[in-house]
């Protein structure tokens, strides 16, 4: 079993920053694809940003693309995701999310990340 456990969510200005982590534990997850997704109020859960194992990018949504980068610590079992230049449209509850090669297998609790206006 695999837990996912993301941090460094909060309150922020727009045109701010904030960096997310999430730490896993349970076992290494070095083969897995680590993703970050996000769910704003009344939308569906949408996809943000992926790595593989390799630690090359696999995709951005198109919203965050120039503003967000996405890295891994194989050693550490841990991904970020740096987030800059922030909108009130960022706003939304961010997840983490561990995919073993066909399903997105394990999910965190999320986080809130509040952009003002």
């Amino acid at each position: 079993q695999v837990q996912l456990v993301e941090s460094g969510g909060g309150l922020v200005q727009a045109g701010g920053s904030l960096r997310l982590s999430c730490a896993a534990s349970g076992r290494t997850l070095d083969s897995y694809v680590l993703g970050w997704f996000r769910q704003a109020p009344g939308k569906e859960r949408e996809f943000v940003a992926a790595i593989r194992w390799s630690g090359v990018i696999i995709a951005y949504v198109d919203s965050v693309k120039g503003r967000f980068t996405i890295s891994r610590d194989n050693a550490k079992n841990t991904v970020t995701l740096q987030m800059n230049s922030l909108k009130p449209e960022d706003t939304a509850v961010y997840f983490c999310a561990g995919n073993s090669g066909a399903n997105w297998d394990y999910w965190g609790q999320g986080t809130q990340v509040t952009v003002s206006s």
